[in-house]
């Protein structure tokens, strides 16, 4: 299990997070809604270990890290915890089989190397365009290389941020039959998404998958899918049906 406690996070004076806690099991989702600037990014990267919290701590599989700035010098989570943005971060100079294949040089030998590009082209579907560079791929594709080049490090917990804003319908039903076989393989997900379908459809495609809402920095609701169904009356009945309305 992966359980984020009780993180807080400021910039200056202006209060980003406070006290924030949500936990995942291993082939389950936590999909994390809310509106813009409540602070959903901040968390993905303060748990990834990528920007230090002022408070707080998170435990993977039975060890704990502190999450502060002071922290004392420990093996960092990764790979087994890792994390996928919307903006992809792609070596423009490698070209897309290379964006995968490079990180795993220090961990895997050639043969496994091979082997492992062949599992994951024929998993993400990507023999069209891998030996493509970056700016010669489309945004849908990068996202798939992005995704890829995180499970090829075989991680078992995957933090997506917003990795559906860029795509367009069809890609993001790809990417959604992508993240149910890596939910099957028993890989526990932190989701920040702001598509209402596409939320449904994780938590319905993943026993034990939760919901919760932030708002200003806060949880304020937390639960199944029938929250997202008929969530209470508030702030965020309100920002539910602004998703309907996007959607």
């Amino acid at each position: 299990m992966l359980y984020a406690e009780t993180i807080s996070k400021s910039y200056g004076e202006r209060n980003v997070l406070s006290e924030v806690s949500l936990s995942v099991e291993a082939g389950s989702a936590c999909v994390v809604i809310g509106p813009s600037g409540s602070g959903k990014s901040t968390l993905l990267r303060c748990i990834g270990l990528l920007e230090p919290a002022d408070m707080g701590a998170m435990t993977l599989d039975g060890k704990k890290y502190s999450l502060i700035a002071d922290r004392k010098r420990m093996d960092p989570p990764w790979p087994d915890l890792t994390v996928v943005f919307q903006q992809h971060f792609l070596w423009p100079q490698l070209t897309l089989s290379e964006n995968i294949s490079r990180p795993l040089e220090r961990r895997m030998s050639k043969p496994e190397i091979r082997r492992t590009m062949g599992e994951l082209i024929e998993l993400f579907d990507m023999a069209d365009f891998i030996r493509r560079y970056p700016n010669e791929a489309s945004v849908g594709q990068r996202q798939r290389v992005a995704l890829a080049r995180a499970f090829a490090l075989r991680p078992r917990y995957i933090l997506l941020d917003e990795v559906t804003s860029s795509l367009d319908v069809e890609q993001i039903e790809k990417l959604f039959r992508h993240l149910v076989v890596l939910l099957s393989s028993g890989i526990g997900m932190v989701i920040v998404t702001h598509l209402l379908g596409f939320a449904k459809a994780i938590i319905a495609a993943a026993p034990k998958s939760s919901i919760v809402f932030l708002d200003g920095g806060r949880i304020t609701e937390s639960g199944g899918r029938e929250l997202l169904e008929s969530p209470p009356p508030g702030r965020m009945s309100e920002f539910i049906a602004r998703m309907q309305l996007a959607s």
